[in-house]
């Protein structure tokens, strides 16, 4: 979730509802090599518990280090490994979702870090696979469990889908019957609702929530009440969610500046307003603004009182792109457990894609 699960957001989230809330990927290589914006995306807040770091790495030894420093250093509570991103920069060079197709590559870096994290915590997040042709799933969550790792979560798409049709929840039930960790289940939760139906059909342990969110923390809230069999809170009207827009930018700018927060925020005004009849002109107006006070100003003329748009929920926020052919390197599915070394160009220093 690049540009959306910084600590700011998280921040927001940890105010509707208990939860694990796990930061954007950071690349481990930018860790080891200092680089600035990298480091800046490792930060928490400082009432923030537990502390849970998603890495992205193509090799064990810079991802042995970065976890070494990030543990020692007693700021994560928890890792996580990202070997389900799909895209073509990621996977033309073998990492991301493609790197699970190479056994003994990934069974060396996961390895590694459980090594390096010592007491804490590891998970990994991948897909199905490459695509329906070759499925890596249950040899990934073999290789995990293997390795060390607490749990593991399943994107039920492959890599050639992208974000397109429907997550297939048949995946996660045939991980959990292969595995003995604890497996969590993603694609599709739009609400709470979907949240339980996917723990009653695959008997998985837990959901992983991704475009779901997207301008919508309050969700948080919703599952935690009906994970503890309490009513559903009240969706919040248009005026409290104006509320939260300026709260959460307020929050960005005390984090990063206000021009660079207001830069990043724009994205969400179109999540967070979603469904409502706010008009194009206002839209518009808000992908443009340059400050806090503009974006007060510009919500000021809102009607409070109109009440969230129930259908909005389940409308498409963030990624929506695919099938895809998925980008690989010569070669790169003709042995599945070749010994190799990817190149520093499969891992960029700049994180968070």
């Amino acid at each position: 979730m690049a540009g959306v699960t910084n600590a700011p957001f998280r921040t927001l989230c940890r105010r509707f509802g208990a939860g694990l809330y796990v930061g954007q990927m950071v690349t481990a290589r930018a860790i080891v090599e200092g680089h600035p914006l990298s480091l800046k995306l490792t930060e928490f807040a400082p009432d923030e518990s537990p502390r849970s770091i998603q890495l992205y790495g193509t090799e064990p030894v810079s991802i042995a280090e970065a976890t070494r420093r990030l543990v020692d250093g007693g700021r994560v509570d928890h890792v996580d490994l990202n070997f389900g991103c799909p895209a073509k920069k990621v996977t033309r060079h073998g990492g991301g979702a493609a790197l699970p197709v190479k056994r003994k590559l990934l069974a060396s870096i996961v390895a590694a870090t459980v090594d390096a994290a010592g007491s804490v915590p590891v998970t990994i997040k991948f897909r199905k696979g490459v695509d329906d042709d070759h499925l890596t799933f249950l040899d990934t969550g073999r290789i995990a469990e293997a390795e060390g790792c607490a749990a593991v979560s399943l994107h039920a798409r492959t890599s050639e889908q992208l974000y397109s049709g429907t997550a297939d929840w048949s995946s996660i039930t045939r991980l959990k019957q292969h595995v003995d960790i604890p497996v969590l289940g993603n694609g599709d939760i739009w609400d709470a609702a979907d949240a339980l139906a996917m723990m009653e059909q695959t008997g998985c342990d837990g959901v992983v929530i991704g475009r779901g969110c997207l301008g919508r923390p309050w969700l948080f809230g919703e599952l935690a009440a009906a994970f503890d069999g309490r009513p559903a809170p009240s969706s919040p009207t248009l005026g409290q969610v104006r509320d939260i827009m300026s709260e959460h930018l307020g929050l960005l700018v005390d984090w990063i500046g206000e021009r660079r927060a207001v830069r990043e925020f724009r994205k969400f005004t179109g999540w967070y307003l979603k469904g409502y009849p706010v008009g194009p002109e206002l839209r518009r107006s808000l992908n443009q603004m340059r400050s806090l006070a503009e974006l007060r100003e510009l919500l000021d003329v809102v009607d409070p009182s109109v009440p969230f748009p129930v259908e909005a929920a389940r409308m498409p926020r963030g990624h929506t792109a695919g099938p895809r052919p998925v980008a690989l390197p010569d070669g790169w599915l003709d042995d599945p457990d070749e010994r190799l070394e990817l190149g520093s160009e499969a891992e960029a220093p700049v994180s968070g894609g």
